[in-house]
């Protein structure tokens, strides 16, 4: 298969190196010819590294690296099977690409989207032919996230999504079909891993240290909310919430935070810039470690995720396996949420969202009907 991929920055030149491992003649466009320069130079780093740890040899880099080349005008991806765009967040600039590309690719050529939580239906809306365009979602880094996210648009035929679906599990990625909703599952689902952390924050239950030991420590999540936004980058972190809060309505549940906003604001974006939620230049806080406390901020954040996952599944935005294996594949959480309930009890996840909601009165604790109807009927998940 030759495939083409818009955008040579870590996550374009990531999925063309799953792509050329795969065994496709792939094409990296750019219209910056600095920016392909960089992406070549840290790809050819990248497996040289991995030629050093001994998880591939010589000839298997050789392979790779022989199966990317390089292109900064769009006529050059004429004979792609498949091209994938990994360009700048903005609906209005992927629009106008993705009717452009129709003047030079083929009629058959399928054209999908690496958004992570725009419409697929309005960018394909852009072309000629819509029903040839599809999102593939990849996590970042793209090599090693076992995830990617399949969404069909309305638009999008039955065909492109089969051989979507076929191609991506043959990469060797664990796929995953979404329905076209803001966020699709991973960047809806797991919103209230950050929005009620800083919640509990501002309210003064806890600092950032102790709320990211407690989710470690009583969870088992690899990374603190704190620790994972300012590894993501608050900017980052903070526009993804804004646009699914404005996408769903500025539904409640979804209300991003004055904290991180002002972080935000400010350039404090993490580790990239020095400071976020901490600051890198300085000996990071220790949390204080009372185990009562951390079961209660666990109980919180657990249970809001829990419910997110539920809801998604009531709408039938993903399966149940499918909302599992995102979350756990995804942004690595050490076990899938509708799992996660089953093993506190629907029961339970039902009570706590009440007690939260009955101590509120706000509808962003309102308990998702399924979790109702599967309370009553003492059913499981799974």
């Amino acid at each position: 298969m030759k495939v083409a991929v818009i955008g040579s920055g870590t996550m374009g030149s990531g999925i063309a190196q799953v792509a050329a491992t795969a065994g496709c003649e792939v094409k990296i466009y750019d219209t910056n010819q600095e920016a392909l320069s960089k992406s070549k130079a840290t790809l050819e780093s990248t497996l040289s590294k991995l030629v050093e740890k001994e998880k591939i040899d010589a000839n298997e880099k050789f392979r790779i690296i022989s199966n990317i080349s390089y292109a900064h005008a769009l006529g050059d991806l004429s004979h792609s099977d498949l091209v994938i765009e990994a360009i700048v967040e903005n609906a209005e600039i992927k629009r106008k690409l993705f009717a452009e590309l129709e003047n030079y690719v083929s009629p058959e050529t399928i054209l999908a989207s690496n958004t992570s939580s725009l419409s697929i239906a309005s960018i394909a809306a852009s072309c000629q032919k819509p029903e040839r365009v599809i999102g593939i979602h990849f996590f970042n880094p793209a090599p090693l996230m076992q995830l990617v996210e399949i969404i069909p648009a309305v638009q999008t035929s039955e065909e492109v999504l089969k051989t979507t679906l076929e191609t991506i599990a043959g990469w060797k990625k664990v796929v995953v079909q979404v329905k076209d909703t803001p966020g699709f599952i991973v960047n809806r689902v797991a919103r209230p891993f950050y929005s009620e952390s800083l919640r509990m924050y501002e309210e003064g239950v806890a600092d950032f240290a102790t709320i990211d030991w407690a989710l470690k420590t009583i969870g088992g999540f690899r990374m603190g909310p704190f620790e994972l936004m300012d590894f993501i980058g608050n900017d980052v972190n903070y526009t993804v919430t804004e646009t699914v809060f404005t996408a769903f309505y500025f539904d409640p549940r979804f209300k991003p935070s004055f904290t991180q906003k002002r972080l935000a604001e400010a350039g404090f974006y993490g580790r990239k810039s020095g400071r976020g939620f901490y600051d890198y230049s300085k000996e990071l806080p220790n949390p204080t470690e009372d185990l009562k406390s951390a079961q209660k901020i666990f109980d919180r954040v657990i249970v809001m995720l829990i419910n997110e996952a539920a809801d998604a599944l009531f709408l039938n935005i993903a399966s149940a396996k499918d909302i599992d294996n995102a979350m756990t594949k995804g942004v690595n959480y050490p076990k899938g949420l509708l799992a996660w309930a089953d093993e506190l009890g629907i029961k339970w996840c039902v009570e706590k969202l009440d007690e939260l909601y009955n101590e509120y009165h706000e509808d962003r604790y309102r308990c998702s009907a399924l979790l109702r109807r599967m309370s009553a009927a003492n059913k499981t998940f799974f």
